[in-house]
């Protein structure tokens, strides 16, 4: 008996977008930042707020309304989705100034740590019945050098077929299209996925509210996650899209790069298969 996809709702994605960012930021562990740096970080975030408040003239009914829908964003735990979309990308773009090797971008809302670990030829874990155009998606690890690196580690998590995250969406299963590939002894692997759906992020909660207000659009385009590390190499975090597709040039998110984008072959039996190699830097010497 087949069961009737449920939309995630915003308050669902934003309570288990919390708990996985709390979990990540606890691995990773809290931020060295100086008092010194803390009061010029504030006070500059705090001066753009007021610059805007004086150049706008803001109204008293205006600020109520701000007030009351940042209230409303960290009751239903919509921080993540919000900081990760329209924010995330600026931060990224700072970090990618000092930094080699492939192409960045941002990590967004629906990652997962502690995915099941995958041999360098795979299948992701799917449903029995799982819709979408076969893909397989392959490709080598390298250091800077071109050396190739051996049991390097692609984390991967992607939409389904409807736009639906595992761990974000119901009945989805637990780890659905997400798994941590690693590469053979020459740095290859070779992932047998579904290509992805463009999807909308919830638009039912306080960031939907904000995105209709200002008459925006909710989409993101189609695209794979992947965080690739291997041990002495800074870790890349990115996405990757596909050409031709839908909102490639409006992501809601603003995380879409030229260098980032995939052109798929289509096979004769309907399938499609893309390669791409990463390129990993030196780790930062502490």
């Amino acid at each position: 008996m087949s069961t009737t996809q449920e939309s995630p709702t915003a308050a669902g994605s934003g309570a288990n977008a919390s708990d996985a960012f709390r979990a990540s930021a606890a691995r990773r562990g809290a931020a060295e930042t100086t008092q010194e740096r803390a009061d010029r970080l504030f006070r500059r975030t705090l001066e753009a707020i007021y610059e805007v408040i004086r150049t706008e003239e803001v109204s008293y009914p205006e600020f109520q309304a701000v007030k009351r829908w940042l209230m409303d964003v960290g009751e239903v735990g919509e921080w993540p989705l919000f900081l990760d979309v329209f924010v995330e990308h600026e931060i990224e773009k700072v970090a990618a100034k000092s930094q080699r090797g492939t192409t960045g971008t941002i990590e967004g809302p629906y990652y997962l740590p502690g995915q099941q670990r995958l041999p360098a030829v795979t299948t992701l874990p799917m449903r029995p019945d799982e819709k979408g155009d076969k893909l397989v998606f392959s490709g080598q690890v390298r250091a800077l050098d071109g050396r190739s690196l051996a049991g390097a580690e692609v984390d991967f998590w992607q939409a389904d077929a409807d736009g639906y995250y595992s761990g974000f969406a119901p009945n989805v299963a637990a780890g659905n299209l997400r798994g941590v590939v690693v590469t053979d002894q020459d740095g290859r692997f070779a992932i047998t996925t579904i290509k992805p759906a463009p999807y909308q992020i919830p638009t039912d909660g306080p960031t939907g509210a904000m995105i209709a207000a200002a008459g925006w659009h909710p989409w993101r385009p189609a695209h794979l996650h992947l965080m690739v590390r291997a041990d002495g190499h800074r870790q890349v975090t990115t996405q990757l899209y596909f050409d031709g597709g839908d909102w490639l040039d409006s992501d809601v998110a603003s995380a879409t790069k030229d260098e980032l984008v995939l052109a798929p072959d289509r096979r004769d039996d309907g399938s499609y298969a893309v390669s791409y190699d990463f390129e990993l830097e030196p780790a930062a010497k502490s």
